[in-house]
This record gives C-alpha cells, sequence and structure tokens, in this order.
C-alpha cells in the first residue's frame, strides 16, 4: 500500500491511497464466500459455488464493492498512522480509480488536529477575585435556613411578595383547555419566578376566591412559545413565619447549641465554598492566560458541531427550568447576536484548549494507571447519578474507554500548567491552589467508597490489560 498526504488547510488533510489487488485478496476472499451462501445456483450446494460462477450469476463489479467496503476502513486507518495524522471526524472517501486485478486507489478528506508549537507554559501568571463572604451572605443562608424551618398560617387578606398561595391554574388557545396545562390545588410562592411569565403579578393583590385571567407563552411541550389565556383561581392565601434566630432553633436545625455557633459554621462553609470557587477561577485564568500566548487554528465543522451541541444544551435546560429564551436573555441583559457571539467565543476557546492540554499532556508523557481510571469512573458515574458497575460497563461496551483516558490526560496536563503558576488575588496575595485534584477538577479531597473502587477496578482490567500505565500515544491510538 502506497499513501500520500495533501494539506488542505491547518486542519484539514487530503489521502491519496494506493492499495495492490493482493492486499485486497482476504477481503475478495470473504466477499465470495459471504456471496456464495446467499445465491442459489442449480448444481451447486449453497455456500460452494464457485468465484467464476459467481461473476456469471451476480456480477464481478458486486464483489468488488463488497470487498473494497471491507477493506478500505482498515487501509484508511493503516494511512492514517503511515502519516501521523490525529482524525476529529468521519472522512469523505471516495474511489478514484479501480483497475480490476490491478489496484485500487481512493482518496479520503478529513478533519485532523492541528500542528501546534506549544508556548512556555511554565510560570504563567494570572489574577483572580478576592474572597469575601460579607454579613449579607451569612443572613442569606441563614434566612434560608429558617425558612426550611418555616409554619404557613391562612390569612384573610390580598397576597403579597413571599406569601404562599394555593392555587388551580387553566391555561386555553382559542377556547380549548391545552393537554397537560391545567392544574390544581398547587402550593406557589408569590414572587418566586421560574413558571408562567405574567403569573406573580397576577397573584399578587388577589384574595382567597378570586380569579383572574391573564396571557401569557408556555415554556414547555409542543406548544412552547405560543400565546395562551391563563386562568388562575387562588383558593388559600399563606403567610410565613419564620422561627426565631436563637439558641433553640440551633439547637433544632442543627448539631450547635448556640446561634452563634450556627452563625460562625455558616460563615465557615460559605468562606470554604468562595475558596473552591476562587481555586476553579484560578485555574480557568490560568488557561485562559495560556490560549493568549499561541493561536490554535480550529477546524470549521468541529466548531459548529460543538456549538449545535451546546445550543441545545442550554435550551433543554432552560426548558426544564420552566424558563424562555426571551426570558433568559432578558435576565442576562443580552440580544440574540451577543447571545450567539459569546457562546462561540466559549465553544473555541474549550476547543481550543484541549487541543493545547493533549499537546502538554503528551510532551510531558503524563499517562493513566488502572486506579487513576477506576476512580475517574466512579467520580463520573456518581456524577451522573448512575451505578459504578453499570457506568463501567456501557463505557467498555461501547468503547468509550479511550475518552475517559483522554479526560484523565487533559486534566493531569492542566494540574501541571496550574501548578506551575503564579496566582495573585486583587489583594495581591499568592492563591494557594490546594483543593486541585489531580486530574484538574476542582473540589475538596474525597474518599472513593471502597466497594464501587473495587468493582470499578475490576472493569477498568480490561481497559487497562494490566498494563500499568495508558499513555497519550496509546489514547491516540485507540480512538483512531
Amino acid at each position: 500500500m502506497k499513501s500520500a498526504v495533501e494539506t488542505l488547510s491547518p486542519t484539514r488533510a487530503k489521502l491519496t491511497v494506493e492499495v495492490p489487488f493482493e492486499e485486497l485478496k482476504p477481503s475478495l476472499d470473504a466477499a465470495y464466500k459471504q456471496i456464495a451462501q446467499q445465491i442459489n445456483v442449480p448444481g451447486f450446494r449453497r455456500g460452494k459455488v464457485p468465484p467464476m460462477v459467481i461473476d456469471r450469476q451476480v456480477g464481478r463489479g458486486a464483489v468488488l464493492d463488497q470487498a473494497i467496503n471491507d477493506a478500505l476502513p482498515k487501509k484508511y486507518v493503516e494511512a492514517l498512522q503511515e502519516n501521523s495524522l490525529e482524525p476529529l471526524a468521519q472522512p469523505e472517501i471516495e474511489v478514484t480509480r479501480l483497475e480490476d486485478n490491478e489496484l485500487v486507489e481512493f482518496t479520503a478528506e478529513v478533519d485532523i488536529k492541528p500542528a501546534i508549537d506549544l508556548p512556555a507554559y511554565e510560570g504563567l501568571e494570572a489574577e483572580v477575585d478576592d474572597v469575601e463572604v460579607s454579613d449579607e451572605d451569612v443572613e442569606e443562608q441563614v434566612t434560608a435556613l429558617r425558612e426550611r424551618f418555616g409554619t404557613l398560617s391562612d390569612v384573610e387578606r390580598p397576597a403579597a411578595d413571599g406569601d404562599f398561595v394555593v392555587i388551580d391554574l387553566k391555561a386555553t388557545k382559542d377556547g380549548e383547555v391545552l393537554e397537560g396545562a391545567e392544574v390544581s390545588g398547587m402550593s406557589y410562592q408569590v414572587g418566586r419566578g421560574g413558571m408562567l411569565e405574567g403569573l406573580d403579578e397576577a397573584l399578587t393583590g388577589m384574595s382567597a376566591g378570586e380569579d383572574k385571567t391573564f396571557s401569557s407563552q408556555l415554556v414547555g411541550g409542543d406548544l412552547v412559545g405560543e400565546e395562551v389565556e391563563v386562568a388562575v383561581t387562588v383558593t388559600q392565601v399563606q403567610e410565613q413565619e419564620l422561627p426565631e434566630l436563637d439558641d433553640d432553633f440551633a439547637q433544632e436545625a442543627s448539631e450547635f447549641d448556640t446561634a452563634e455557633e450556627l452563625t460562625a459554621d455558616v460563615r465557615e462553609r460559605l468562606g470554604r465554598g468562595k475558596r473552591l470557587e476562587q481555586a476553579a477561577a484560578a485555574r480557568d485564568a490560568v488557561l485562559e492566560a495560556l490560549l493568549e500566548k499561541v493561536e490554535v487554528p480550529l477546524p470549521d465543522s468541529l466548531v459548529a458541531d460543538e456549538l449545535t451541541a451546546r445550543r441545545q444544551n442550554i435550551e433543554q435546560q432552560l426548558a426544564m427550568a420552566g424558563i424562555t429564551m426571551a426570558s433568559y436573555l432578558e435576565d442576562e441583559e443580552q440580544t440574540q447576536e451577543e447571545f450567539e457571539a459569546e457562546l462561540e467565543r466559549r465553544v473555541r476557546d474549550a476547543v481550543a484548549a484541549q487541543f493545547l492540554l493533549d499537546e502538554i499532556a503528551k510532551k510531558e508523557e503524563l499517562g493513566v494507571n488502572q486506579e487513576e481510571l477506576s476512580q475517574h469512573l466512579v467520580r463520573r458515574a456518581q456524577q451522573s447519578g448512575q451505578d459504578p458497575q453499570e457506568f463501567a460497563n456501557h463505557m467498555f461496551q461501547h468503547n468509550h474507554i479511550p475518552d475517559l483516558v483522554q479526560e484523565i490526560l487533559r486534566g493531569k496536563a492542566l494540574a501541571t500548567l496550574v501548578e506551575s503558576a503564579v496566582v495573585k488575588d486583587a489583594s495581591g496575595n499568592t492563591v494557594e491552589l490546594k483543593n486541585l485534584r489531580p486530574d484538574g477538577t476542582i473540589g475538596e479531597p474525597e474518599p472513593e467508597p471502597e466497594a464501587e473502587v473495587e468493582a470499578a477496578d475490576e472493569s477498568a482490567d480490561e481497559a487497562t490489560d494490566e498494563a500499568p500505565e495508558v499513555t497519550e500515544a496509546d489514547a491516540e491510538k485507540s480512538e483512531a
């Protein structure tokens, strides 16, 4: 087999591959054997029809097509490896020449990983905000805790912001009640938002026994975004009474004996959360500092696919939260054009960062051992709410292990970046990144449940094949 590569752009290549017919012989033999099992020819048993007879009965062209379709994917992968190309998508393959009993020539155009000249990435400098826990932050958390222990009592007055109401809702369009758009006896807090646009305004000032109709847009279902008429009836107005923040409440709502101890614990927890946020911001700032030092060419098709996926994910999340895109943009004070531009910028940065981290992992000769893969499997299973063993089995069955290995390698590369970086807060203090895990994620050190890790270990044995380490190069070969 001979292959040549033509660079169409920094992110796209064209392979031209010539395959001699002797290299097609296994595929041709397999094609004749399979066709012989499928046809009936008088005088021959099924499966015993000679190639010469198959050529007369079925046609040599059909045999060649089947053999070429079988051989081309393997030859394509061989050509990629021969030319050290890393594909990013499915190729566009075309058979350009076929000389029976001589050779087959085909071309394959494919998006590839760009060649990147890594800049110096040790000692990157970045700045993040100070960690500040205000009295307002503490008060907000304490109030939320008090609300969990609050009680509701009926009141004989119009509903006001913050009150709870029990309501019946019915949405109609053109006089007909919409399927799934009718509820009864639902408890709702006035001013909470996130349900139907205009509902809070309609409920404010309504008393028990009153009803009102207003126009709104549906945020889910087949008629999402459609203008409908909503009839709301209030059956109860309830006022929430919060317990006093005293020692008795502290003992009821927590493990502390005094309100002072409870408040101090809330402040400490908020501080830990803020420090985690600062660590995540530091990690992102370091990566951004690296991105500013190099221009990474990006395949348009990869960016377009990622844009589509992220846009759909955002729309699904908004729909689940009962928020329309128009409302979201209004809250964010963005136009549709500004939203699209910001989303594309984020996608481009994310794809460029992946390429850079892959190159750093390769240069640093980073690897992934079995324990790290097992822990990553367990963590991903926990994040998706799945059983670790079932999650691991799914990953193996669908050949997603190379993707997980690549995730870990990128995390390690990011951790390498951050460990050598100099990050300061707005006040000039050096930020200690103690919450950065070895895989580049942010979080408190967490002991892995032994049973879960053991189960994942058993499955990870298959992925690592008892080898001590999976390298960057190994992951790339698996992906190809």
